[in-house]
């Protein structure tokens, strides 16, 4: 076995670099584990609908990076204290969404770091003391399978229920739901010597317990360390897919979705349908006043990305006052995403 720890704290970059070491470079049948921690971040399932399940005002408000991965699942929030993990191995040595196989020798180590109550339970998560730290998600191409997984050792838990909660959209799809579960922090079930751990020593000395030895300097030749030519290759994915809002959001299945609010001036009651993450079709009712007919206002945004500043562009372009008057443009366009 080979491993990787990856330097980028981008989700958008360590994604790209996983599926580049799966489908672009050649380690034979060697298996081959990964290790990287980003900055906040919520990454979706490839086949859910990326609206349906992040709060998009927090989401904005706190610059959490959002995007896309291969895999299936549900969404996950992300920070600088989890670990991601992820194993890459030759199709034919596991039989696909057998999480338990990959997950287990990650079990195994924890057990070894005083987790003794960590397991894989359900179909691709790892619980402690019945709550979840960890979640699973895999794909397969071209005779390869990675399986990669969350480690929640000291994330900022009071974000993730405000991240991944949908507080004012009421979204209809087809888009694969995530399914809330009750989750918790790693290090309070590790042994004392680990309370105060942090990340990259984490990643070590799980590195270690997988390798069985007892320094890294051990297992130098073990290591693949990405090249400038790689790099190259990286890039390109990463602008194809985890940087590009056509994969993260365009993506996501049709839907439809309701924004509504009360201002000082009358009630907004936007209904809007999203195809290819592009508003198909947008009506606007409510008590406002206007002395121009607001459909012509709904006529201007039709064809317009999904996107916060798409919509806030072309409100301020054409103007807003003369179809809803009192109401401040931004705040229409901070309703309407």
């Amino acid at each position: 076995m080979r491993y990787v720890s990856m330097t980028s704290h981008n989700i958008g970059m360590n994604l790209a670099t996983e599926q580049y070491l799966m489908n672009d470079k050649d380690f034979g049948r060697e298996p081959l584990v990964l290790f990287y921690y980003e900055e906040p971040c919520i990454i979706v399932g490839r086949n859910q609908n990326t609206l349906e399940e992040i709060n998009q005002d927090y989401v904005r408000e706190h610059n959490i990076r959002v995007t896309r991965r291969l895999s299936g699942g549900g969404a996950v929030y992300q920070d600088l204290g989890n670990l991601c993990f992820s194993f890459v191995v030759p199709s034919d040595s596991e039989e696909f969404g057998d999480f338990k196989s990959f997950t287990k020798p990650i079990v195994d180590v924890l057990h070894k770091m005083g987790a003794t109550t960590a397991e894989v339970s359900g179909r691709n998560d790892i619980l402690v003391d019945g709550k979840k730290f960890s979640g699973n998600a895999m794909y397969s191409r071209n005779g390869k399978t990675f399986s990669h997984g969350t480690l929640m050792l000291n994330v900022d838990l009071s974000v993730v229920a405000d991240a991944l909660h949908v507080a004012k959209d009421k979204i209809a799809s087809k888009g694969i739901k995530s399914v809330r579960s009750r989750v918790t922090n790693l290090r309070p079930f590790l042994d004392k010597k680990y309370q105060d751990i942090d990340v990259p020593t984490f990643r070590d000395d799980l590195i270690k317990g997988l390798f069985h030895v007892d320094s890294l300097d051990e297992i130098k030749d073990k290591q693949y360390v990405v090249t400038p030519e790689d790099q190259k290759e990286i890039d390109k994915i990463y602008e194809q897919y985890y940087n590009n809002w056509d994969w993260v959001y365009g993506k996501s299945p049709e839907f439809t979705l309701k924004r509504r609010k009360h201002f000082d001036m009358g009630t907004i009651d936007a209904r809007l349908n999203v195809k290819d993450g592009v508003i198909k079709n947008i009506k606007f009712y409510g008590d406002f006043f206007g002395p121009e007919d607001v459909s012509a206002l709904a006529e201007k945004l039709q064809g317009v990305k999904y996107d916060h500043d798409a919509i806030a562009k072309v409100l301020n372009e054409n103007g807003t006052q003369q179809y809803i008057t009192g109401i401040p443009t931004d705040q229409i366009a901070d309703l309407l995403a």
